[in-house]
């Protein structure tokens, strides 16, 4: 009997200057992340709306990460 793994889908705010620049790094030196973290460039992590976190979970997001 298999157990089935639960994946957890994670929306990442990442401020451009910040955040998205230190993921970027990471993926130019091969360094893995899970699969279900998604990444959404955002010009300023300040800027990021109370809306749009709770579109994320209206859309199915198990999680919301605002970097900056």
């Amino acid at each position: 009997m298999t157990e089935a793994t639960f994946e957890p889908t994670i929306l990442t705010f990442a401020c451009q200057h910040c955040a998205y620049a230190a993921a970027d790094l990471a993926g130019s030196l091969r360094i893995q992340y899970p699969s279900g973290v998604r990444i959404v460039k955002v010009p300023c992590s300040g800027r990021v709306e109370v809306t749009e976190i709770l579109h994320a979970f209206e859309r199915g997001a198990d999680g919301v990460i605002v970097a900056g």
